[in-house]
């Protein structure tokens, strides 16, 4: 398990390293005259991302569960999948990238990288439920994988929501 724990820790460092950007982004965006949007769903979205990592390692260190080794290794290939997505994702919005929704009136909207696929809205959301679902698992976690998979779904839907929402005000005003 002690494998199973440092991972979760190096997602989570992840997570840190997501913040920091996110910080830097915002502010760069904010003396740009962006505004922040969608907050009321926002502090459940923290609660969660820490309840993810958090149930990861309470359940796989609790439950003394049997870890099945090809789930394992194909959960772990699924971790790392998401993990890239996520990172071309934020590479490709660049300093438009926030874990907040955040509108700069008159800037374009990204259509490079994962964004340019128009059938693909959201990409960096699918790296979230792959991950959410993936990291539990290659630790045995999986009602953590269930709770995590479910709320995020809901979730989701005021994310989605108030994202396009704030787009279409981009869209708009270019």
């Amino acid at each position: 398990m002690t494998w199973y724990v440092a991972l979760v820790l190096l997602v989570g460092a992840e997570r840190l390293v997501e913040l920091v950007v996110a910080k830097r982004n915002l502010r760069w965006s904010l003396a740009r005259g962006g505004i922040v949007q969608g907050q009321s769903h926002y502090p459940f979205m923290v609660v969660l991302h820490i309840g993810l990592l958090a149930g990861c390692l309470i359940e796989a260190l609790t439950t003394g569960r049997p870890v099945i080794s090809m789930l394992t290794w194909t959960m772990l290939g699924l971790v790392f999948a998401a993990q890239a997505l996520r990172w071309w994702c934020i590479t490709a919005l660049g300093k438009q990238w926030n874990t907040q929704i955040v509108v700069i009136p008159g800037a374009p909207r990204v259509m490079r990288g994962p964004y340019r696929y128009s059938w693909l809205p959201h990409p960096n959301y699918i790296a979230v439920a792959v991950e959410g679902f993936a990291l539990p698992l290659v630790g045995g976690a999986w009602m953590t994988a269930l709770v995590f998979t479910c709320l995020n779904a809901g979730l989701m839907v005021a994310r989605i929501r108030a994202e396009n929402a704030a787009l279409g005000e981009l869209v708009e005003a270019t």
